[in-house]
């Protein structure tokens, strides 16, 4: 009796074997098996902002020594605004710093990443292995026909075990059901029977979701979301900082235009003392007074302007810092410790485009969306297969009129089961399927022209941001030589005046002039300044001597939350 159910085992398992071979056969070792090619993003690139280098780039013509000695010779007229009480000196690596540290922008932002990553932790959690049980108590009192079967029967079942997720899609569970059952038949040869069961399963897919590669899609989009996350914070880092050697630099420019205003306020007041000294000789007549006097009052409303230009500029300032001392309804004014550095720089714009679309996290963003989308092309092409399932099970049986005699009969393994089977569902039409695959590869499609449209467009900031740069420079050069020869007018209308060829008028629209000139020279220095921070944000850089190296916000969960319950 033995010899059939030997050769009925053996028949099964090479069976079993013989399916499973078929299975890979049909899904391909590396389909099954192999994850697939990955994007290798080193995390230095994500973390480390390096600083651009615009003098090591640069072709320079002329040592940064040379170029600051004669721009002061060139432009005298520009000096450091006078100290003021109840103020903050700020350099420009200061407010890096601290906005780094407060800046509200950045706070949200550098949550994202973390979060990110919890979407990761939650796809690879899918593949924990999980214990289960259960106990049920029942009780039965049914009428019968037959003294077979009986009445009443009182039962009480259970099971425990484990179940496995495997990355190839099936899962392996281990369980162990038990059973104790009494009855009032009287034919029952064992009352009360107890069974004690030991089982092992495997179901696997065959062709529809089969493989490591298309079970662990979703923890590859949930990576590449997560580093996607990432490029992105560390591109609000660059931003800020960019925005905060702007806002540094406006804030320059409106301070210096408050200098230009004062002092063309003085020089009005000088021309009021001159005209009311010669009307007082005689030498010119009352009118020379009022004019000057309306000349001193039109300053008077240029001042108003410019010092509210500080203020609002002063407050962007505070903004962006969002330091707890500094607030923006804080009277505190802000002295400026950085000055400007005339330096000109002739850079190559092809090797500056090169470099952008190395270090623009745009770029690297892109490149991950298309990695997702080659993964999501390959998860809905499997999704178009047939559901195969094979499934096989293997128990070993237990009985007895006690505990102990079920537990010995299991471990001696003398009765055993082995079920093997296979499940077929094929869709007709599958319409579904075959859209979401034509979906995944247009959005592919899309996803590669856009890296295209997306590279064209960083080269023609890199040249725009250049052409900037020099035009600056220019303007600065044509600003300064205007500033030194409205000097010069000025005091040669002086000169006429006092000779009585030429009217208050005359001088004071030679002050205004002057002032004019000096406003255009200061602000063509702020703009050359913002033009380098541009070019440096072009290419996802940034400027000064040092790199910023960022980490995500890792809050302590065990801490108590405002405004939680």
């Amino acid at each position: 009796m033995n010899e059939p159910i030997c050769g009925w085992r053996r028949r099964n398992l090479i069976a079993l074997a013989a399916l499973s071979a078929s299975a890979l056969l049909m899904v391909g070792c590396d389909g099954l098996l192999s994850e697939g090619p990955r994007v290798s993003v080193d995390p230095r690139s994500l973390r480390d902002i390096e600083p651009i280098g615009l003098a090591q780039r640069a072709k320079a013509t002329q040592t940064p020594e040379e170029a600051r000695e004669e721009f002061q010779k060139r432009a005298p007229s520009l000096r450091r605004a006078a100290e003021a009480p109840e103020r903050i000196e700020l350099s420009i690596e200061q407010c890096r710093a601290f906005a780094l540290e407060h800046n509200l922008d950045l706070a949200v932002q550098l949550l994202s990443p973390t979060i990110a990553q919890e979407n990761v932790t939650q796809e690879e959690a899918r593949f924990e292995a999980l214990f289960f049980g259960n106990v049920r108590q029942s009780k039965f009192d049914q009428p019968t026909d037959t003294r077979l079967s009986g009445s009443n029967v009182e039962s009480l079942s259970g099971d425990v075990g484990f179940r496995i997720p495997l990355r190839t899609g099936g899962a392996i569970t281990l369980d162990l059901p038990f059973n104790r059952t009494e009855t009032d038949n009287q034919f029952s040869t064992l009352n009360p029977s107890y069974t004690n069961d030991l089982s092992i399963s495997l179901s696997q897919p065959l062709l529809r979701n089969a493989g490591t590669r298309t079970n662990t899609h979703a923890i590859r989009v949930a990576q590449y979301q997560s580093l996607i996350s990432e490029a992105r914070t560390k591109l609000e880092v660059v931003r800020v900082i960019a925005d905060v050697d702007r806002v540094y630099w406006r804030l320059y420019a409106a301070q210096r235009e408050l200098e230009v205003r004062k002092q063309e306020y003085d020089l009005a007041g000088v021309q009021l003392e001159r005209a009311r000294r010669r009307v007082a000789a005689g030498d010119a007549a009352e009118v020379e007074v009022i004019r000057a006097e309306a000349g001193v009052a039109q300053r008077v409303e240029a001042i108003i302007i410019a010092e509210n230009a500080v203020r609002d500029a002063e407050r962007l300032l505070k903004r962006i810092l969002n330091r707890p001392d500094l607030g923006m309804e804080t009277p505190t004014i802000i002295a400026l410790t950085t000055a400007p550095d005339p330096v000109r720089y002739e850079l190559d714009g092809a090797q500056l485009a090169e470099a952008a679309l190395d270090t623009r996290m745009e770029m690297l963003e892109l490149e991950l969306l298309i990695a997702q989308d080659a993964s999501s092309v390959d998860f809905a092409r499997n999704q178009k297969l047939p559901l195969v399932t094979l499934d096989y099970r293997y128990n070993v049986n237990g009985l007895g009129s006690t505990w102990n005699d079920s537990l010995d009969l299991l471990i001696d393994k003398s009765f055993e089961d082995h079920i093997l089977g296979l499940s077929v569902e094929v869709p007709l039409g599958n319409a579904l399927a075959r859209s979401r695959y034509h979906q995944a590869v247009y959005s592919r499609l899309q996803r590669l022209a856009t890296r295209d449209q997306r590279r064209a467009q960083i080269i023609n900031e890199i040249f725009n941001a250049l052409d900037q740069l020099e035009a600056n420079w220019q303007r600065i050069l044509a600003s300064a030589r205007a500033a030194v020869l409205e000097v010069r007018v000025l005091e040669a209308e002086q000169r006429q005046f006092d000779l009585g060829l030429r009217t208050s008028t005359d001088v004071l629209d030679a002050q205004a002039r002057l002032a004019s000139a000096r406003s255009a020279e200061i602000r063509a220095l702020a703009e050359y300044q913002i033009a380098q921070v541009d070019v440096a944000f072009a290419t996802g850089m940034l400027l000064g001597a040092s790199k910023v190296r960022w980490e995500p916000l890792a809050p302590d969960l065990t801490a108590p939350i405002d405004g939680a319950n």
